[in-house]
């Protein structure tokens, strides 16, 4: 596949989606091709998050200000507000808050923008919040909406709404982006790419982190390593454990910044008792850390479980004569040893499992049982 060429400024970070970058510029360009509010969908790591983020910069600014969109970029500007929720789900008073700031004008720019990543993690009383704005919006507003697919949002959102779907970039564009963004050994840029089964963002984690690398082959040996019921245990439990620790290093030092930003705002030092009338801030602040944890461990796990996904996707390829296109290849002898001793059929039911698991997590089932029950599918080829 040829090198993807850079649109001009703001658009430059957006990697590999020439036609949707054509369609927003047209869009910016053409009021007749112009909508009130835009759906964006596409894989995590498709880079739904970065178009939206231009195509704001481009509404907002004027033809050449490359300062205003600059502050677009910046996430500083007055006339964009960008709704990226860490928690479990886009809560009833986030989206009020939402509504309520669409009916400001702009106040310098040419659009007042409002982004929702993530806007599948709204529930159904919460997206019917967002109904009306979306359906009867100022007329200088415009809304964006992020989500991997447009069936994780309702048909009524989905009625009122433009939607541009994303390609997903093959693992050769992947590879290039890291190396020109890291300058990482091409090899391993190529290996990282792959395995993150080009998701931009977990492909530079992987290239640029040499342990998380290794926690995953880990993972993954561990997993074709079962043999029986105490090992699933045994295995869910490191699984368990690894993403809580991972959550706990990525959220920890934040968390301690959080508090300590909040205490010197109401005047309390280091130390020094905090007084009842400051309670209920700190109780509110903990309590949101504590729903951005949970979304962390969560967000983990499912990384484990879609890396799974491709091992047990490998063992499928290899089990009907397919031996191209593996995504894990550092562990191509261990998955011929699987693929010549499993009948297809097991492998299917290892999968489907995966796919339920994936949804039971969402559905607050507890991680620990829910990998549990899976590895034990895994070691016996049964459902428990």
């Amino acid at each position: 596949m040829p090198a993807t060429v850079p649109a001009p400024f703001p658009w430059t970070d957006v990697w590999g989606q020439d036609a949707a970058v054509a369609a927003l510029r047209t869009a910016v360009e053409n009021p007749a091709a112009m909508s009130h509010a835009w759906l964006i969908t596409g894989p995590p790591g498709s880079g739904r998050s970065t178009l939206a983020t231009a195509f704001a910069a481009s509404l907002i600014a004027g033809p050449g200000d490359e300062q205003t969109m600059h502050q677009v970029l910046a996430g500083t500007h007055p006339d964009v507000t960008v709704l990226r929720t860490e928690k479990v789900i886009i809560s009833i008073a986030e989206a009020r808050a939402l509504v309520e700031r669409s009916y400001f004008g702009p106040s310098s720019g040419r659009y007042r923008v409002i982004v929702v990543e993530d806007a599948d993690r709204m529930t159904e009383r919460t997206s019917n919040v967002l109904l009306k704005a979306l359906e009867e919006p100022p007329e200088q507003t415009v809304w964006i909406l992020c989500a991997p697919s447009e069936a994780d949002l309702l048909p009524t959102i989905r009625s009122r709404v433009r939607s541009l779907r994303l390609r997903e970039p093959d693992v050769a564009s992947v590879a290039e982006l890291i190396v020109r963004r890291t300058g990482v050994d091409p090899a391993v840029a190529e290996q990282a790419a792959r395995l993150a089964q080009r998701h931009i963002g977990m492909a530079q984690r992987l290239a640029t982190d040499e342990s998380a690398r290794a926690r995953r082959e880990h993972t993954m040996r561990a997993v074709l390593g079962a043999r029986g019921v105490s090992d699933a245990v045994e295995v869910a439990g490191q699984i368990v454990q690894a993403a809580t620790e991972d959550a706990k290093a990525l959220t920890a030092e934040r968390d301690d910044a959080e508090r300590r930003a909040l205490l010197h705002t109401v005047g309390i030092a280091e130390g020094q008792a905090v007084p009842p009338a400051v309670r209920s801030q700190i109780n509110a602040l903990e309590e949101e850390q504590k729903q951005r944890a949970k979304r962390s461990v969560r967000d983990g796990l499912d990384r484990v479980l879609t890396d799974l996904q491709s091992l047990f996707r490998d063992v499928v390829m290899l089990q009907f004569g397919r031996d191209d296109g593996l995504i894990n290849q550092e562990l191509a002898a261990e998955l011929a040893a699987v693929a010549e001793a499993w009948p297809p059929e097991r492998t299917l039911v290892v999968l489907d499992h995966l796919a339920e698991t994936r949804e039971s997590l969402e559905r607050n089932v507890a991680p620990a049982l829910a990998l549990e029950s899976l590895l034990v599918t895994v070691t016996s080829g049964r459902r428990p």
